[in-house]
């Protein structure tokens, strides 16, 4: 059969991708941060505000607040119930009874 050598767009032209665009990116730990650009195409790192868009409604859900562990701010309903009260302790309540 006929040979061709020609360089086209498909198949032939695949093997020759290796080089790697995108790497992790430490904040949304994602392989989205685009080594050249030195910007993360998932949560917009290093800009101070996270990149997040109304059109995607499943993503905001993805990485909202509650989606993870969210240890200060589980505390925060039971502080503010009490008045966010700090260095006091609690009437014991064998002495109230006696």
């Amino acid at each position: 059969g006929l040979f061709f050598s020609a360089m086209t767009k498909g198949t032939p032209s695949f093997g020759k991708k290796h080089n790697k665009t995108h790497t992790t990116c430490r904040r949304c730990g994602r392989v989205s941060f685009h080594i050249q650009k030195k910007q993360c195409a998932g949560c917009g790192y290093p800009h101070a505000k996270k990149r997040r868009f109304n059109w995607s409604e499943k993503a905001k859900r993805r990485n909202t607040t509650g989606s993870g562990r969210i240890r200060h701010l589980r505390t925060i309903p039971r502080k503010a119930k009490n008045g966010f009260r700090e260095g006091t302790t609690a009437v014991s309540k064998k002495a109230a009874r006696s």
